[in-house]
């Protein structure tokens, strides 16, 4: 359970960093609201997960997530560069995380 709450809240993340993108620094009244309640969501349930996994590896993968998320959005709904170098690095964030995941992490 602990896992699918830190999967919700790095998709909440990078709900989050989107709408940070689209208030053009907090000027725009909806997606400003949308960064605070997606905010308060992704680490809310940060918080509840990490009752039970640890800390390192739990917050690896939610940053992990967040940040392939944000650059996947950013690519294909934002126009930001798709070069093979930015998704190569991608790869490799994914490859970490899901080594994180493989190598273990203790579950109280």
């Amino acid at each position: 359970m602990a896992w699918i709450l830190i999967v919700i809240a790095g998709l909440f993340e990078v709900a989050m960093a989107s709408c940070l993108k689209l208030s053009k620094g907090f000027s725009q009244l909806w997606p400003s609201v949308g960064f605070a309640v997606f905010a308060i969501a992704s680490f809310g349930l940060l918080s509840l997960a990490l009752k039970s996994l640890d800390v390192g590896t739990a917050y690896a993968v939610w940053t992990g997530i967040g940040a392939v998320g944000t650059a996947t959005v950013g690519i294909v709904a934002m126009g930001d560069s798709a070069s093979p170098l930015r998704i190569g690095a991608l790869a490799l964030i994914v490859i970490g995380i899901v080594g994180l995941n493989l190598a273990g992490s203790n579950v109280h």
